[in-house]
């Protein structure tokens, strides 16, 4: 079945797979082979997801009783994502920050279920954007999923860490992931508890795609009911996100 084109922006690919189930949507990330965090990337798949709430807003009837869903991939064959552009990051400070972590808690709120198909190594910043879906899908044969900041040195702003700590509830696992940038191959993941499934590299996108069709009703009548669940399961979280706090250890004074 061919999938329609809605989006096609330099860095993103926004499709629908299926013509039958309009709201069910594809992300592609395209930002060259590492899918590096850059401002215009994170303003793409902003316009994306602003793609997505309009069409979203525009559904009606029975095609919005049976919800919608969201699967984000890479068009990369080793990377989901490498995480953020470092230098250029460093360099524009809470210009690229605030955005950044804006559209983390978006994500992480999104008003339909998400599903991160992780195809390739997600690092760092890509390990957070992988952490923002509600589920995880990784590719068995290759790739890691890991927080390496400690080994870059780089110190982690409030919201990063947050998001991390929201989905690692095991403490054990939560120290090797962000103390020591224990690097996660899928099937230890799985057992970690933060990535739902292993598979085949040619059964990812469609094992994606199960868990979406299997939980999009769940955004039945597509309002904001998904969105408001999600920000109260994660408040805590989504507070430090938007907060704009891009110091890290600011409290430290007080000590």
């Amino acid at each position: 079945m061919a999938s329609s084109s809605l989006v096609d922006l330099p860095l993103v690919k926004l499709t629908n797979p299926d013509p039958s189930f309009p709201t069910l949507f594809v992300l592609h990330l395209n930002n060259g082979k590492e899918n590096r965090f850059t401002l215009q990337f994170v303003n793409e798949i902003t316009q994306a997801l602003d793609a997505v709430e309009r069409i979203l807003d525009d559904t009606r009837g029975d095609a919005a009783g049976q919800g919608g869903a969201l699967i984000t991939t890479s068009s990369s064959e080793k990377f989901y994502s490498n995480g953020l552009a470092i230098e250029a990051a460093m360099e524009q400070g809470d210009v690229f920050y605030i955005p950044y972590l804006k559209m983390l808690a978006r994500l992480l709120t999104f008003r339909v279920p998400t599903v991160a198909a992780i195809n390739g190594h997600a690092f760092a910043g890509g390990c957070m954007f992988a952490m923002a879906h509600d589920y995880r899908v990784m590719r068995a044969d290759r790739g890691w999923i890991a927080m390496n900041e400690v080994d870059i040195g780089i110190p982690l702003i409030p919201g990063m860490a947050a998001i991390v700590k929201c989905k690692i509830s095991n403490q054990n696992h939560l120290r090797d992931c962000l103390l020591a940038g224990h690097r996660f191959k899928a099937s230890d993941a799985v057992a970690a508890g933060f990535v739902d499934q292993a598979v085949a590299q040619d059964a990812l996108v469609p094992t994606a795609m199960e868990y979406a069709r299997r939980i999009a009703s769940k955004a039945s009548g597509l309002n904001q009911k998904l969105h408001l669940i999600k920000a109260e399961m994660y408040r805590e979280t989504v507070i430090l996100l938007l907060a704009g706090g891009t110091t890290p250890g600011g409290f430290l004074s007080k000590l």
